[in-house]
């Protein structure tokens, strides 16, 4: 099994669409290929995810540590032919200014993997020599092993580029250079770029992608750089005790709702949860025998109206939550919980009316209002786990709530590196949301909590 990271100077150079291009060509070469991302984001892995068939991971060293990181890889390698890694930002930004932890170099190094460094040309001629010297040499633990120019406008200004990767010492090889090409880009908005989920590539996008990369890429070279990898070591798993019945949970999964990592998926399954999917764009209602709820984040706003106009499935969510059923929300999943959406940011009307369980409205702002890693601890018993219990995650969101209520409980004591956010995590009985989207993989015990908390539930309703 082989494995290479794509990665990047910064963002906005072309990596998820010439990744996405490599994984078509290689699953179309009848290769089965194991997807990851570096880093906390949703949306990259939904397309590695639509291209490959198979499940993309994310790799964060901050939030889950080098062996996290380490035992993520290894289980979701396993029966793949190679592994290509998206990187996340420049190739060296991470937690910090001076740390690597949390960047893409982290995770190269952690798994020995070879860099394929792809560059966009756009106004660049010799300058690429001097931008590839910082990158080669920055990091003597990181090898940058293959180029890959984006955005290049010409033969001749190719050629140029190539001139000047040649006055090097010892240059990485250049794979292929792709000119620029309206045609290959993928819609984007204020989080990235347009979910797969709302801008499935077609059959037609794809054939073009792969035929791009095939013409301008050299996939021989490619596939002879990337590493052979050692017999994988084995992962621990957190099992739930073998006489205990599975406890059902709903875990929303639709257009508005596809924002979940798939550690936090596996960790519940592994805990003793059966995870039934349901939709509150389409279902009438939650599915029979649940005990818990999981509301993932993802795009609300954008199916405001859809949403609020479901009444069914909003009574079932709040009777379920009334009646003191475990539900725990994050960013999306905790928009749907308020009382709606206003139309503007000025306003404090709602528009289309949510779930109302917290009764405040959320306005959708014109610039971001959160970025960042979080670590939350839990100030009291939950839901997730008794006070102390430390989780790590991110929070990115482009809304905000009006001011909560001071009588509602908050449970998350947040911080951002050595900054204190102050309290977060709002409770009401056995619900608990929240902006912050939790990698239940910082904690594992975190998920083991969760399906108990489901399990005791259900216990008091029979």
């Amino acid at each position: 099994m082989k494995a290479f990271v794509i990665a990047a100077p910064h963002s906005g150079s072309g990596k998820t669409t010439i990744t996405l291009g490599i994984m078509e060509v290689l699953r179309r070469n009848e290769l089965i290929v194991a997807p990851f991302k570096v880093g906390p984001d949703f949306i990259d892995p939904g397309y590695h995810r639509m291209v490959t068939r198979r499940p993309s991971i994310n790799l964060d060293g901050w939030i889950c540590g080098s062996e996290g990181v380490r035992e993520s890889f290894f289980r979701y390698t396993k029966g793949a032919n190679i592994a290509v890694i998206e990187g996340v930002m420049g190739l060296f930004d991470g937690f910090g200014g001076v740390s690597a932890v949390g960047s893409t170099a982290q995770v190269a190094e952690l798994l020995n993997a070879p860099v394929i460094l792809v560059v966009d040309a756009r106004g660049q001629a010799r300058s690429v020599a001097a931008l590839l010297k910082g990158f080669t040499e920055f990091d003597p633990d990181i090898t940058i092993a293959g180029i890959i120019f984006n955005q290049v406008s010409s033969d001749s200004h190719a050629d140029i580029l190539a001139e000047a990767v040649a006055s090097l010492d010892s240059p990485p090889a250049i794979l292929g250079c792709i000119p620029a090409d309206s045609r290959l880009a993928i819609p984007s908005r204020h989080l990235g770029l347009v979910t797969a989920e709302d801008n499935p590539l077609s059959p037609t996008y794809l054939d073009y992608l792969a035929a791009t990369i095939r013409e301008h890429v050299d996939m021989a070279a490619l596939w002879a750089i990337a590493e052979g990898r050692p017999d994988d070591p084995p992962v621990p798993s957190v099992s739930a005790e073998e006489s205990a019945p599975a406890v059902k949970i709903a875990v929303a999964r639709d257009e508005a709702f596809c924002f979940v990592y798939e550690e936090n998926l596996r960790l519940l399954s592994e805990a003793g949860a059966e995870l039934i999917p349901f939709s509150p764009l389409r279902d009438t209602g939650l599915p029979a025998g649940v005990t818990g709820v999981y509301l993932p984040g993802g795009y609300p706003e954008l199916y405001a109206e859809k949403l609020a106009g479901n009444e069914a499935v909003k009574s079932s969510i709040a009777g379920a939550i009334n009646d003191g059923m475990p539900v725990y929300a994050e960013c999306g999943g905790f928009i749907y919980l308020t009382a709606g959406v206003a139309d503007s940011p000025e306003q404090e009307t709602v528009a289309h009316s949510f779930v109302g369980i917290f009764p405040v409205v959320t306005r959708m702002l014109p610039r971001r209002k959160a970025l960042g890693y979080r670590e939350v601890e839990l100030c009291g018993n939950s839901i997730l786990g008794g006070q102390g219990v430390v989780a790590r995650g991110h929070e990115f969101h482009y809304s905000e709530i009006s001011a909560m209520p001071q009588e509602i409980e908050r449970i998350y004591a947040v911080r951002k590196g050595k900054t204190d956010l102050g309290a977060e995590g709002y409770r009401i009985g056995n619900c608990l949301a929240s902006y912050i989207h939790l990698h239940f993989g910082s904690c594992p015990e975190m998920a083991v909590n969760f399906v108990a908390s489901c399990r005791e539930f259900g216990a008091l309703q029979q």
